[in-house]
């Protein structure tokens, strides 16, 4: 499990950072619009307490999902049912699902820990294709970019540090070849760098097939270069909100820069 008990570590203690705000709110913020269309800040927790119930105990939900302009194909008709079935559900007892089906969780991941990185778990909700290292590493970015729809929702920002941040961002910014080539098109030839301000430069180039990939050495002149903070990258990355403009600096080919961080967004 070298490789995988990293997710778990990461998951567990965005778990803990994520049920620390949301015992901190006052039952107004519960009803406050977050950035993700159609879902306040209790849809958001609701959500949250759906798929870690259904990972912890294997027991799919079922609700009539209505057409809504925010639900958009089977992922979001999937997400929507631990909304609409905790929608008169009161915050503590959404809380302590989250608090016990994760504990249950985390005990599983650690009397049982899986082997294999390229197995398929027993349990994935949605019945989506995972392997082990898919799912290990979604569940702490799904996780940390909930905390922060919170945070931002109700005006509380912070944990930008924390080792949920770190990893969703690394993760995040493994899909900028892919915007590059394929969201973006750029043609063969170009390089663009990535710069997170805590991270380290990602470099990525666009080949003779036409696809993005990692650049083992950095160039000194890329075609473009976007440098920016890390709370600005995951709010466009996340596909949550632009970024203030002043956060985020283009270099080289200003016009693929904008077109790129016009796609950034790689999560639904």
């Amino acid at each position: 499990m070298s490789e995988l008990a990293p997710y778990v570590d990461v998951w567990w203690h965005s778990v803990g950072d994520l049920l620390e705000l949301l015992e901190s709110l006052d039952d107004a913020d519960w009803d406050t619009p977050t950035d993700l269309p159609g879902w306040d800040v209790r849809a958001v927790a609701a959500h949250t307490a759906h798929l870690e119930r259904v990972l912890a105990t294997g027991e799919e939900e079922h609700a009539e999902v209505p057409e809504a302009p925010h639900i958009t194909g089977l992922m979001g008709m999937y997400t929507e049912i631990g909304v609409i079935n905790r929608r008169t559900t009161p915050p503590a007892q959404i809380i302590e699902e989250i608090r016990t089906h994760t504990a249950a969780r985390h005990e599983q991941l650690l009397a049982d820990p899986p082997t294999d990185p390229d197995a398929v778990p027993e349990r994935v909700f949605g019945g989506v294709p995972w392997t082990w290292r898919t799912l290990l590493r979604n569940r702490p970015l799904d996780v940390f970019l909930h905390e922060q729809d919170i945070r931002r929702a109700v005006g509380r920002p912070g944990n930008l540090d924390s080792p949920g941040a770190v990893h969703t961002a690394d993760y995040l910014a493994e899909s900028f070849g892919f915007v590059l080539a394929k969201k973006v098109g750029a043609p063969t030839g170009t390089t663009a760098v990535l710069e997170i301000e805590g991270h380290a430069p990602y470099a990525f180039g666009v080949g003779d097939d036409g696809r993005g990939r990692r650049l083992d050495v950095v160039p000194e002149q890329p075609t473009v270069r976007v440098s920016t903070d890390r709370e600005s990258f995951l709010v466009l990355a996340g596909g949550r909100r632009e970024a203030e403009p002043t956060r985020v600096v283009l270099t080289g080919d200003t016009a693929l820069g904008e077109q790129l961080v016009a796609s950034m967004a790689t999560t639904p």
